[in-house]
């Protein structure tokens, strides 16, 4: 920086291209000294700033100081904001200004001061709608990045809650904060994450499933993650307690959890607010239209094409009567049908919620009912997609995973029959028990096998049971839950 505010002002404005939205607000002290404010339109409350730097400023007498002399003066008997940061470079300027700060610049001084006026527009807390519960909170995170930090901070109030932010972006500078409780993640586990972290050389940074590839042990985008998503501070705040770490990306309200496993895709908040005995139940059908989604329509092509011993006689022979009347081989059927419904799902996705029931209804009754009626398709082929379908959305977290699944089990089936789902099977679960995030096994517990934290995996034991033992990342890596 320079010492003179009006070659400060021409770099600043240089180096924004004099953007509409940068702007400058020049003041003159009662000595006579010029002095200026730096905002970002939009990202600043005006009124804070007005009170707290301003009217302070104008209305002070600041005798006969200059240059460094004036600057420690209002930093010490002038400014009435809590957050006050010196920056000595103009990048950091820029930055603090994008970021809602006001920055202000004396004349003879070649420092700047970062006061946190923020004010920028954001969307209030409200429920997830990706995340429903029956029993618990309704509170959601936002965009903003503070305010997640809150709420989370409401729910944890202990010092042992650390947030660590940093930037990320070259260029959209996009903040980033980690968060995780001191007594209960690991030192490995936070400064390999840290690392991580730093290490990503991403341009733009508009979302937190962007950070997914650079955070996953292998760096690749696998079918399976071991990065967990949760847009539920509760959800994130019982994690932490388990030794996790949390990633807040700024402007997303989708945080991200790390390590996560395979068996935490089928629990959720109300399992907690629930009996065990029927948090149990709702578990195993979890885990059953797991498997049947991903397995149905792909064992249904291979008993049909390669083992109709396996049916009973009359239905079978309705079922063969079926195929016999349609024009398609039962495989290419299958893919066909299972395109349509991907088509249907994503455009109710897609369309306004006015509209999406719309695309439901057309979709089950003009398409499937006309097709079936036109010899199109065979019912019992539409049958098993449709179980497939609906089984899918039990769970949500995995519709991904079970939509690339279900293909690869359909050609398997297809192609090779029971022999081509069994390899295919054999081949998916190797791939399952090989893979690990920060050193913890994705299907811990269940490979490597543990009794102790298999307490709440198919059956949630009551609290009294599960509050005997502490389930950390370190006691999913197979060590003492206090090692470090």
């Amino acid at each position: 920086m320079y010492n003179s505010l009006k070659e400060n002002i021409s770099a600043l404005r240089n180096k924004t291209f004099s953007s509409a939205d940068f702007t400058v607000r020049e003041l003159t002290l009662s000595n006579g000294e010029q002095s200026a404010i730096f905002t970002t339109e939009g990202m600043s409350d005006k009124e804070t700033l007005a009170i707290s730097v301003i009217n302070p400023m104008l209305s002070a007498d600041v005798g006969k100081r200059t240059g460094e002399g004036l600057f420690d003066f209002l930093i010490n008997n002038i400014l009435s904001a809590s957050e006050i940061v010196t920056i000595n470079t103009f990048d950091e300027v820029i930055q603090f200004s994008m970021s809602g700060f006001a920055v202000l610049a004396v004349d003879g001084c070649a420092r700047m001061l970062a006061i946190g006026v923020q004010g920028f527009a954001f969307r209030s807390v409200s429920e997830p709608e990706s995340e429903l519960v029956q029993r618990g909170s309704r509170e959601g995170f936002t965009e903003a990045a503070r305010v997640n930090m809150s709420l989370i901070r409401r729910r944890i109030k202990t010092p042992q809650l650390v947030f660590e932010t940093m930037t990320i972006g070259s260029i959209s500078n996009t903040e980033v904060c980690m968060v995780y409780l001191n007594n209960k993640a690991t030192n490995s586990s936070v400064k390999e994450l840290r690392n991580r972290l730093k290490a990503c050389n991403i341009k733009t940074l508009l979302g937190s499933g962007y950070l997914v590839p650079y955070l996953e042990d292998s760096g690749k985008n696998e079918v399976f993650t071991g990065v967990g998503i949760t847009e539920r501070p509760d959800t994130l705040c019982g994690k932490l307690m388990e030794g996790r770490i949390g990633i807040i990306v700024d402007g997303t309200p989708s945080v991200l959890i790390m390590p996560h496993l395979f068996v935490e895709n089928f629990q959720s908040v109300d399992d907690y607010s629930n009996r065990p005995y029927f948090a149990a139940i709702i578990r195993i059908i979890k885990f059953i239209s797991y498997f049947v989604a991903v397995l149905f329509p792909g064992i249904y092509i291979a008993l049909v094409n390669f083992h109709p011993d396996y049916f009973p006689r009359i239905l079978y022979s309705n079922i063969r009567e079926s195929i016999d009347h349609t024009p398609l081989p039962l495989m290419v059927e299958v893919l066909v049908i299972d395109f349509i419904y991907e088509v249907m799902r994503e455009s109710g996705l897609r369309l306004p919620k006015v509209l999406g029931h719309a695309v439901s209804i057309v979709g089950a009754l003009v398409i499937g009912e006309c097709a079936i009626n036109a010899g199109i398709i065979g019912a019992p082929t539409l049958m098993s997609v449709a179980i497939s379908a609906i089984c899918s959305y039990v769970v949500p977290d995995l519709y991904p995973q079970i939509t690339v699944m279900r293909l690869s089990f359909i050609f398997a089936g297809g192609i090779l029959g029971i022999l081509g789902i069994a390899s295919l099977s054999v081949i998916v679960l190797v791939y399952m028990c090989s893979k690990s995030t920060l050193g913890v096994v994705y299907m811990t517990p269940l490979a490597p096998f543990s009794k102790k934290n298999m307490r709440d995996v198919f059956v949630r034991l009551g609290w009294k049971k599960l509050s005997e033992y502490d389930m950390n990342v370190q006691s999913l890596q197979g060590g003492s839950p206090y090692e470090e």
